[in-house]
């Protein structure tokens, strides 16, 4: 295969940065104690920061380090200190996911390499060429990305292309799930999600009833990607860098995984082994997909039944009785391996394997409790595969090749030249060569003392001598060369980027400019704007009590477009938050026969963004899905021509209002509405039916009137629409007594987002339209408050708490 791909391995802490560098990583991901996204993996701190770089960089791997979360207004500053030390130690690059800190790292820090993370949900080529535009050197793909789309953007765009191999995934699109926010204020979107795709569910239908079958699965918790069959496609389709997750692993699974991709890489799949496919599965699995990129849908990619490492098949229970069990074994068992049984209840039951026993043998435990006739075994985990991945990197396995050329000549002092990947020191000596009076150097002599390289991670490639005859020279010279230009070679490693220093003075006038505060004295207004999924919500609106309309259907859009404008309203088509460029080229045909009569667009996803921008003259508003989450990213999307912006409903009142002190650009938030907590490529409806692909989704009967239950009995409600299922909050967020203080704090204009529902849209408008323009009071707001949570409960969504 291509000896130019990279293979990232993910490293959690020292440990772990040993294990893949020793393995065969060509460079490494890792976060500091702050502002990344895996703010439960150990990371590390400063010290530790420049020690990892200097290790890689010594062994010719490269160190990138993620920043990949949204950064508040207040930790701007902090984060720009923490990427000038970055900088400083020499790291290969950033891994970002705000807007605001990439503009800013490239004002700060023009050569700095910036890596579009997974979590900006870039996944066609116009998403691609924004981030390239905006300075980004590679771009981490969203994980659903498929294969051919893959190929269409490497074939044209530069920006060179990252993608996951092998490892968890999320359910949800990377950068737009909200669940573990909205439930527990815990944001993926900081570094922080707790998870709640992997807890048991049940779905339910229209009216709250269990689908039979379905109670109680795991219906969001996706398999584990495994990609060991698929690298040559991959790397065929554009990919440069091939990137394992697993930053909360330990060092053990970062040396199995590396390992065996490390040995595809260089010797083909067909070089892997049974056992070392078994070792893979071993080190942990939530069983295996090949992934969405590659087309596994339903079952192929949900693990339904458990969400966690479930090991490996090793035996089955062929007699049990109350005190006692017999396993007739496919695979030998060690002392102190993990054995996992499934209990009369359905729990799952662990223990210590006390003793060794061979395949074939029939192994006698004690009962640990309700384990029955023809349970299934499985191994978790492995004492010798653990040992052996252990033993992997306790000895230094790197012997980077490096070349040499030496010039030795009668009255000169010999130079040493050593050359490794295209870098090259020059060490001469501060003696001169003699003509020899009895025994005259040899090259073989030469070659011999040059070639101690001892515990030094290099070994000698190829040597060019230049000697003249009858040169004498000492051995202790040639060795003191040696040994000086080994360590120049590891100075200019250490510092393998060539960084200047940076002048302290220019940085702190570059920070007064840009941290300053400042209050813009910005304008307070009062519109509302509305955005519709259909044209039944359309049909019940009051088309005098708004003052700009979404419109998120097709259908009939240049004869609902002119009834807007009767009355003079805006409006903008609203588009889903995931487009692929087949998709965006499709609603460039939708808009063209109607854009005289359209106000705008309003987008999700930096690709929509930079394709509507470049073939339409219309204003184009940001939605959530641009995750714009401090006045650095509204500032920059104003800047590049943004008409008004959605701020994240992931912030909390003080967070906007110091944004509105530092921008004029004009903003919306959402003040009622069922809020988005995924999209998601996954169906859990296909789970049910057993589909294969999402062929027939236009035709299915369950793409709405489904949600799912989780374990405190709260509906999520699904709507699957244009191939993807999008999951709604349990219930409305509802602020209308609070939406004064939300007025005042200086948002430009407030939504209401009407989503799943089929009636009262009508009176929810019109109670909002009145309250701003003072029609109504406190009183009449209370009493619909009142009727409003008769039948439903509400949400301040994070207005008056934040995320964490």
């Amino acid at each position: 295969m291509n000896n130019n791909i990279e293979l990232l391995a993910p490293v959690g802490s020292m440990e772990s940065l040993y294990a893949a560098v020793q393995n065969g990583a060509n460079a490494v991901y890792l976060g500091g104690k702050l502002f990344n996204a895996r703010q439960y993996a150990s990371n590390f701190d400063f010290d530790e920061l420049k020690e990892a770089v200097t290790y890689a960089h010594l062994r010719g791997v490269k160190v990138y380090v993620t920043a990949n979360i949204l950064v508040d207004n207040s930790e701007m500053e902090d984060v720009i200190d923490y990427i000038k030390f970055l900088y400083e130690v020499d790291v290969d690059g950033i891994i970002v996911q705000d807007l605001g800190l990439a503009y800013l790292i490239r004002k700060f820090f023009p050569d700095l390499h910036i890596h579009g993370s997974t979590q900006m949900t870039i996944n066609n080529l116009s998403g691609a060429e924004f981030v390239y535009d905006m300075g980004f050197t590679r771009v981490v793909l969203a994980r659903e990305t498929p294969i051919d789309e893959i190929r269409y953007i490497h074939k044209n765009t530069p920006i060179e292309l990252e993608a996951f191999i092998h490892g968890a995934l999320c359910v949800c699109y990377s950068g737009q799930c909200l669940m573990s926010s909205l439930i527990g204020g815990r944001s993926g979107n900081r570094g922080k999600c707790a998870q709640p795709c992997r807890m048991p569910s049940s779905l339910v239908d229209g009216n709250g009833n269990i689908v039979k079958n379905w109670d109680k699965k795991h219906l969001l918790s996706p398999r584990d990607l495994n990609t060991l069959e698929n690298l040559e496609e991959l790397i065929d389709s554009g990919i440069v860098s091939l990137k394992i997750e697993g930053r909360m692993k330990r060092a053990e699974y970062v040396a199995t995984v590396v390992k065996n991709y490390r040995k595809v890489l260089d010797q083909g799949s067909g070089s892997l082994k049974l056992e070392d496919k078994k070792d893979v599965e071993q080190i942990f699995n939530r069983g295996f997909t090949k992934g969405l990129t590659f087309g596994d849908f339903g079952r192929d990619f949900i693990t339904v039944e458990r969400p966690d490492n479930r090991g490996i098949l090793v035996g089955k229970v062929i007699r049990a009785d109350k005190y006692n069990i017999f396993i007739e074994l496919e695979t030998d068992i060690d002392e102190g391996d993990g054995l996992e049984f499934i209990t009369a209840r359905g729990e799952y039951k662990g223990i210590k394997a006390p003793f060794n026993s061979k395949k074939g043998t029939k192994m006698k435990l004690k009962n640990p409790g309700y384990i029955l006739n023809d349970s299934l075994v499985y191994k978790t985990s492995s004492v010798n595969l653990l040992n052996r991945a252990k033993e992997s990197y306790q000895q230094e396995n790197i012997k980077n090749p490096i070349d040499m050329e030496i010039d030795i000549n009668i009255g000169e002092s010999p130079k040493l030249m050593v050359m490794f990947k295209g870098r090259m020191v020059t060490e001469v000596a501060d003696v001169k060569v003699e003509k020899s009076e009895r025994i005259a150097l040899t090259k073989e002599k030469i070659k011999e003392q040059l070639s101690k390289l001892g515990d030094t991670t290099y070994t000698l490639n190829n040597i060019n001598i230049n000697l003249e005859d009858n040169s004498y020279l000492p051995v202790s010279v040639l060795n003191s060369l040696r040994r000086e230009a080994i360590e120049r070679l590891d100075d200019l490693l250490k510092n393998m980027n060539h960084r200047n220093s940076i002048d302290e003075e220019i940085y702190n006038d570059k920070k007064q400019k840009f941290f300053q505060y400042k209050n813009t004295g910005k304008e307070l207004n009062n519109m509302l704007s509305l955005k519709v999924n259909s044209i039944e919500q359309f049909n019940q609106l009051d088309l005098n009590k708004f003052d700009r309309i979404y419109l998120g259907f097709y259908n009939d859009l240049a004869a609902v477009i002119s009834k807007v404008k009767q009355y003079n309203k805006q409006a903008y088509i609203w588009t889903n938050k995931i487009l692929y460029q087949k998709d965006l080229e499709n609603l460039g045909e939708i808009i063209d026969p109607i854009k005289n009569k359209l106000d705008g667009v309003s987008v999700s996803n930096l690709g929509s963004l930079k394709y509507i921008k470049d073939r339409f003259d219309l204003k184009i508003h940001g939605d959530i899905g641009l995750n714009v989450f401090n006045s650095f990213t509204l500032d920059y999307l104003d800047n590049i021509g943004l008409d008004s912006i959605a701020l994240s409903p992931e912030l909390n009142l003080n967070q906007i209002k110091k944004i509105e002190e530092s921008s004029n650009a004009f903003t919306e938030v959402i003040v009622y509405g069922y809020l988005p907590v995924m999209v998601t490529k996954h169906c859990p409806m296909s789970l049910v039916k057993g589909c294969k692909d999402d062929k027939n989704c236009i035709r299915c009967n369950f793409s709405k009137g489904y949600g799912i239950k989780d374990r405190i009995g709260a509906t999520f409600y699904m709507e699957r629409k244009e191939g993807f299922s999008n999951i709604y909050n349990s219930v409305p967020l509802m602020v209308i007594d609070s939406l004064n203080q939300i007025k005042n704090s200086g948002i430009s204009m407030v939504r209401l987002d009407f989503t799943i529902e089929t009636n009262g849209i009508r009176e929810i408008q019109k109670i909002h339209y009145d309250y701003i323009n003072n029609q109504i009071g406190e009183k009449e707001v209370k009493e619909f408050l009142n009727r409003f949570k008769e039948d439903k409960n509400i949400t301040n969504g994070h207005y008056f708490r934040g995320v964490m």
